[in-house]
């Protein structure tokens, strides 16, 4: 049995008009702005998918699904997450735990804790 790996990541995105607003995997269809980005911006989901791949030792979100590929295109933070896990077991590693902080004045979470930790445990495969 090997030692458990620890990664950090980090995600920050302007919160701009005239996107719709996605944070830890959840639309939040009454905030006026939504963060910008290739994708969806979500900033909670992207710093998983940092995280998740230092741990494994396998780069960043850039280096796995940068701007440069159409394929990633408005994708999901999810989409990112659920390749992230793919990436993380085809290695021979499993996701046991992944721990995030949002820091911002919108959206609160706390109203939709759960129902983000549903979504985002769901797209990591993780306990």
């Amino acid at each position: 049995m090997s030692a458990p790996r620890v990664g950090i990541g980090t995600d920050v995105h302007q919160l701009v008009d005239g996107r719709p607003l996605w944070v830890a995997g959840l639309h939040w269809p009454e905030a006026p702005r939504g963060l910008e980005g290739h994708s969806d911006g979500d900033c909670v989901a992207h710093a998983m998918v940092d995280a998740v791949l230092a741990a494994a030792g396998l780069g960043d979100i850039g280096s796995r699904f940068g701007t440069a590929d159409p394929r990633w295109a408005g994708a999901s933070g999810t989409d990112f997450l659920r390749a992230t896990a793919d990436l993380v077991r085809e290695a021979g590693l499993t996701i046991g735990n992944v721990s995030v902080q949002l820091i911002g004045n919108e959206p609160r979470l706390s109203s939709r804790r759960d129902e983000a930790a549903a979504v985002l445990t769901e797209a990591v495969g993780a306990p």
